[in-house]
């Protein structure tokens, strides 16, 4: 990776990390924060994600594994309250790099796309529906809920992604870094127990 995108990266994990944004607006925002070309030459989100990882261990060690530790809590048991529908973990709580500013994603692999909607319905949750970007670069339906937190004692955002069946297949082949892209819940149980202090 070159100098600028390494600049970049480093921008980029600072913003994912202390106000937690996406990667993808965190290296938009870093390219105009540094006052580059809009066109710039972004870095991978591989990279970000180094970059993250190197400014957690610099900047957060004291704090990023309870913060973490409390995610995964929280993401066990919204895994539990939906395992009808094969739920798995990813993105940063997935990956260990997540902070308290980080939100949780799950995937949901239904045989009727509707009936995680219709789930949270019968348990009377509010929920924003939306349409996002999925892990093969379709769109999927997100269900955006905000969920206290109890370790952390503050909201934390829960996005549950709606799959159909079929896309279990793909779901789980590793990614470039060689690692399983998500977890299910006995995955999750594992991180846990690995996890306690």
């Amino acid at each position: 990776m070159d100098s600028l995108k390494s600049e970049i990266a480093s921008v980029a994990a600072r913003l994912v990390v202390e106000e937690g944004f996406e990667y993808g607006p965190a290296k938009r925002r870093a390219v105009k924060q540094m006052g580059l070309p809009l066109r710039s030459a972004l870095p991978g989100n591989d990279e970000v994600e180094d970059a993250v990882v190197e400014y957690v261990s610099l900047f957060c060690a004291d704090t990023q594994p309870a913060e973490l530790l409390a995610l995964r809590r929280l993401a066990l048991a919204w895994m539990e309250h939906m395992a009808v529908f094969r739920p798995h973990l990813g993105g940063a709580v997935w990956h260990g790099t997540a902070t308290r500013l980080s939100d949780i994603y799950i995937q949901l692999f239904c045989d009727d796309s509707k009936s995680a909607e219709i789930a949270l319905i019968d348990h009377q949750m509010c929920y924003v529906p939306r349409t996002v970007s999925g892990f093969n670069g379709e769109l999927v339906e997100s269900l955006s809920v905000h969920a206290f937190c109890p370790d952390l004692k503050e909201e934390v955002g829960v996005h549950l992604l709606v799959y159909d069946c079929d896309d279990m297949r793909g779901a789980l082949k590793p990614d470039a870094k060689g690692r399983s892209p998500r977890g299910d819940i006995e995955a999750v149980r594992r991180l846990l127990h690995d996890q306690r202090p």
